[in-house]
């Protein structure tokens, strides 16, 4: 009988393993998958049971990342098989506990995916495996985030994306660490943070040209960080990346990728594609809201807007969602001139702010209130709010909410009778829309400018002026509180105010006072 080969008499599986993690590593899944099926069935003809688990791990973690949960899983039965039968002693031991303690954190189990983790972290350290030691003690950052001990887990993170920039953890390992490193920044709205590792990590790829670390989810929290710091364009290159590559593997991550793409098409006022990438959103399984309802804001749609938002803000439950359906909650509600509606919700937004305390959504807080104080016509606590939240952006690198947040700053200005000081604050955040491509909010910028008036001598205050302005160009007190960002009933009670000021009975009469005056 022949005698059977030993893994010294054949470098050929060892050969194809490293061909599958090249192919991997340069963007070529099928070819790798099919490799390292072959450097599994090698290994098994050698009896190198250790090696074939290995390959089939790691033809798993492809399989499962590109949401072929299926196939992983039975690649993984085979890894654990091949342990379990044959070598007792192995560090893929700890590799296979990995997708059992992911399970558990998608379960909602983090405290037994915590255990599970640890368990990963021992065999790591037994031998001393660098990629092991950063994908599990990433994972306990993961499930010590979700037991809220924020920043024990921020710890591990960090450390794990150290250990990646230092080149420490091999290439095959880092879009998948820093994916979910993105994701964790996101559950705790900690985008400072996200923003510094995507820099680092974009540094260390342009080192290694032909390495292809994001796949899938990963784009699409690069794009989110992208459009974030204001390359809008990057943005919308990588979300249309992210949604070619996620449909090519059938992932259901789709539906986040064109969520993705319609927030950067809404925002650059493209609204038939945003529309059609919000319903490819939702037809993947991606909830649509917030971001179609702030796209019905902007069509002009406010009813609809608001009964959209009213619903999706009822189903959303937890605090993360709940924290970004609120945000739209508000910005709709006093479109409609529903302020009680709109100070209920920048509340609720400061409270869960407060107990977060994470820098992006203290600033998204202090807009909403800040704007809500404006309707309420209290320009100087308006401004105050506005001022911090500002200055947060600045600190944070948001440049479009830095620029939203300016418009409303020249409006607490203008109402406390700064004129110079709204004229530089419009202008600023007209420089950044431009730069950004910003159409809706340029248009919503060019009619706050219009509704500048100067002074005269009729009496009227600075808002008045500027609904008697608006008025003469045929707004009704709806359109008029759109456009100045309060209630319909403060409308009312200013236009009132003008017909007594100016001693008129009618809109018509008011319309020709502001003519022969020049105040239009």
């Amino acid at each position: 009988m022949a005698e059977r080969p030993t893994v010294a008499q054949s470098p050929q599986a060892e050969d194809l393993e490293r061909l599958a993690t090249a192919a991997y590593l340069t963007g070529r899944d099928a070819e790798s998958a099919e490799l390292w099926s072959g450097a599994h069935r090698q290994f098994l003809g050698m009896a190198d049971y250790e090696g074939a688990a290995r390959c089939a791990f790691w033809l798993a973690f492809q399989l499962l990342n590109a949401g072929e949960v299926a196939r992983g899983n039975g690649w993984i039965v085979r890894a654990e098989r091949a342990i379990d039968e044959h070598a007792a002693d192995s560090v893929i031991r700890g590799y296979l506990l990995v997708p059992r303690a992911v399970r558990c954190i998608i379960e909602g189990d983090a405290a037994a995916a915590l255990d599970l983790f640890r368990q990963a972290v021992k065999i790591g350290e037994q031998f001393g495996d660098r990629d092991l030691l950063a994908l599990t003690r990433h994972g306990c950052g993961r499930a010590l985030i979700r037991l809220g001990q924020v920043s024990d887990g921020v710890g591990l993170l960090d450390e794990a994306m150290v250990g990646i920039i230092a080149g420490e953890v091999s290439p095959v390992l880092t879009g998948d660490i820093y994916c979910s490193v993105l994701e964790a920044c996101h559950e705790i709205f900690d985008f400072t943070r996200a923003q510094e590792w995507t820099s680092a990590l974009s540094e260390w790829c342009a080192s290694q040209p032909d390495l292809v670390p994001y796949r899938g989810q990963c784009l699409i929290r690069r794009a989110e960080m992208l459009q974030l710091c204001g390359a809008w364009e990057d943005a919308i290159n990588e979300a249309d990346r992210a949604c070619e590559h996620l449909a090519e593997s059938r992932q259901s991550a789709l539906g986040a990728a064109f969520y993705q793409r319609a927030e950067l098409h809404r925002l650059r006022g493209e609204f038939p594609q945003a529309e059609r990438a919000y319903r490819t959103a939702s037809d993947a399984g991606r909830n649509a809201q917030p971001g179609l309802s702030l796209l019905r804001l902007a069509e002009g749609k406010i009813d609809a807007a608001a009964a959209a938002i009213g619903n999706a803000l009822d189903a959303a439950h937890a605090p993360r969602v709940r924290a970004k359906m609120l945000t739209a909650f508000v910005e709709i509600m006093l479109a409609a001139g529903r302020v009680t509606d709109a100070r209920a919700g920048a509340r609720e937004l400061s409270e869960i702010a407060d107990v977060v305390k994470a820098p992006f959504l203290i600033a998204t807080a202090a807009h909403a209130m800040g704007a809500v104080f404006l309707a309420e016509d209290n320009p100087r606590d308006a401004r105050t709010r506005l001022a911090d939240a500002w200055t947060t952006w600045r600190q944070i690198g948001a440049a479009y909410e830095a620029a939203r947040t300016r418009v409303l700053l020249g409006l607490s200005c203008r109402q406390l009778g700064d004129l110079d000081g709204a004229q530089l604050e419009f202008e600023a955040a007209r420089q950044a829309f431009d730069r950004l491509r910003a159409a809706p909010d340029l248009v919503h910028l060019e009619t706050c400018c219009r509704a500048a008036v100067p002074a005269n001598s009729s009496g009227l205050t600075a808002r008045e002026l500027q609904v008697l302005r608006l008025l003469a160009t045929g707004q009704t007190n709806r359109m008029i509180a759109a456009a100045l960002r309060i209630s319909e009933k403060t409308v009312i009670r200013h236009v009132s105010n003008i017909f007594n000021k100016l001693d008129v009975p009618t809109r018509a009469a008011a319309t020709a006072y502001a003519h022969q005056h020049r105040l239009v």
